[in-house]
């Protein structure tokens, strides 16, 4: 399998840390984010792109635009800005991730918002990796509905999905779209009180034998349907960042995920 690692797995790592740690598992594909932590606003893109071609890596993406399906106040600012940041860092694609506080966003809104960004996007170079949230408060829960806009908004072209194995299951989708897939996150939870409605990202832990989502047979179906993209371990939980040795911990769940596919 083709493994990727997302800087919220190692939090407390540097940038230079965080690379040479994914390195240490054999990785060479990483995703840096713009909240935690916050390279973004700390430290130069420049110098992020000189980092990660000193350790060797690619930037596969930044986490992440939101919210970017309310295409209003200071979002195009912001775009225009983190996608300025993504091409002088060397990062080839920006998750973009739709409001997630109960507020519904119309069909017609969410179109819009996708060719508003669609020129930022192709202008620099970059892919727009739209991530639906499969929380019942979610604005667009589901990758059927994600596709269906970007196929209104012309976007084919410059938008790929996120296939999130917690997401997937909370929204309980079951199509899955290997060819328009871009980039899969991976995270298990193992908390066997709480229910599937309930799920936060802070139950969100790297996979091992305990995990309730079905992320092996969520692997397996895209493997077998043609996905060869990247798996990128994003988990969210407190206690997986207060490790004292997450690339041990990373190391063991590529074993579980290796051995059971």
């Amino acid at each position: 399998m083709r493994f990727a690692i997302n800087h919220i797995t190692a939090p407390k790592l540097s940038l230079e840390q965080f690379f040479a740690a994914a390195r240490s598992l054999g990785l060479t594909e990483v995703e840096i984010r713009n909240d935690l932590p916050d390279i973004v606003g700390t430290i130069s893109p420049a110098a992020v792109k000189e980092a990660a071609a000193r350790a060797g890596v690619t930037i596969i993406s930044i986490n992440a635009l939101y919210p970017f399906n309310v295409w209003s106040g200071d979002l195009p600012e912001r775009a225009v800005a983190l996608a300025n940041y993504a091409a002088a860092s060397g990062a080839t694609a920006l998750v973009m991730c739709p409001l997630n506080d109960g507020t519904k966003v119309s069909f017609d809104d969410l179109v819009a918002a996708l060719k508003a960004i669609k020129p930022v996007l192709e202008e620099r170079g970059l892919t727009g990796l739209v991530e639906p949230l499969g929380f019942p408060i979610s604005s667009l829960r589901t990758k059927k509905e994600a596709l269906k806009a970007i196929a209104a908004a012309g976007g084919e072209s410059v938008y790929r999905l996120v296939h999130d194995t917690f997401h997937h299951h909370l929204a309980g989708e079951t199509e899955f779209f290997p060819e328009r897939t871009g980039l899969v996150h991976i995270s298990g939870v193992v908390d066997p009180t709480v229910s599937v409605a309930d799920m936060l990202d802070a139950h969100r832990v790297l996979v091992d034998g305990a995990d309730r989502l079905d992320n092996i047979a969520q692997i397996r179906a895209l493997n077998a349907a043609g996905y060869a993209g990247p798996y990128s371990f994003e988990p969210f939980a407190a206690e997986v960042h207060e490790l004292n040795d997450p690339v041990a911990a990373v190391k063991d769940s590529i074993g579980h995920l290796n051995k059971a596919i």
